[in-house]
């Protein structure tokens, strides 16, 4: 199988260790090209994932502000990403959007920041990765337009909500949530998901699937997901493999 995992944090300090192992791990796997998001440890070092893309000719990067650290951008950090943004690999602005759940950054705050990435998103022709926690319906008014795509990543909605993303024009990424007992409703928005729309990721080192939850996650697992994702579609590992690489090429 040929995999993308089209969202990944490879900059993580939990890969200090290890990271160029993790990334022969992947390749070992069939994960060929991996989507490292950009957002770090926030403003100012936008360039965490662009490190790793200038590397690796199979990686490529995002850059962006994450919600917890909106309260860290200045005036030069946009300047700053709208440079970047022109990067030959820089293939998306994210993740961006709202968080609420811990609000690590004020709300008002997170609001601007991310009203000012979507700008800077269209301004670049880039598509959009949207973080949203505890913050569905304000991430959504946000949203007027979609002009060049866009993902719900480690998408953890229910059926409804995914129709609204769907009805926006998004794709839907799914994780290691989806091989959860208890993540039915996940498993639900994942069999109507239209076969164009879906992505899988691994949202590493975080939320890694069953039979690795516990353990620092890594693009390798996808095989994992992958396999419960064709379980819960009645397709085959090979056909999700095929069609997922497929709509990574088609947005990016």
């Amino acid at each position: 199988m040929k995999l993308v995992d089209s969202h990944c944090h490879l900059d993580d300090s939990k890969f200090d260790e290890d990271r160029d192992q993790t990334i022969e791990r992947a390749r070992a796997a069939g994960v060929e090209r991996l989507l490292a998001i950009g957002t770090g440890s926030g403003p100012p070092d936008l360039e965490a994932a662009m490190r790793l893309a200038e590397r690796y000719d199979f990686i490529y990067a995002t850059i962006g502000v994450h919600p917890h650290d909106a309260a860290k951008a200045t005036e030069e950090t946009f300047t700053r990403l709208r440079e970047l943004a022109d990067h030959p690999k820089v293939l998306a602005i994210g993740e961006i959007g709202l968080d609420y759940h811990y609000d690590f950054s004020p709300r008002p705050v997170q609001q601007e920041v991310f009203a000012r990435q979507l700008a800077l998103a269209a301004e670049a022709r880039k598509p959009i990765i949207i973080h949203t926690r505890e913050a569905w319906e304000d991430t959504l008014a946000q949203i007027t337009s979609l002009p060049h795509g866009g993902i719900m990543h480690c998408f953890t909605g229910d059926p409804a909500q995914a129709r609204q993303a769907l009805d926006r024009g998004f794709h839907l990424s799914f994780g290691g949530v989806l091989t959860f007992p208890k993540a039915e409703i996940v498993r639900e928005a994942a069999r109507l998901t239209p076969d164009d729309r879906l992505l899988v990721e691994t949202d590493c080192p975080y939320l890694a699937p069953i039979p690795h939850r516990g353990k620092r996650n890594e693009p390798a697992f996808m095989l994992a997901t992958v396999n419960r994702l064709a379980e819960v579609r009645g397709s085959s590992p090979e056909a999700i493999a095929e069609l997922t690489t497929r709509n990574f090429d088609r947005l990016f």
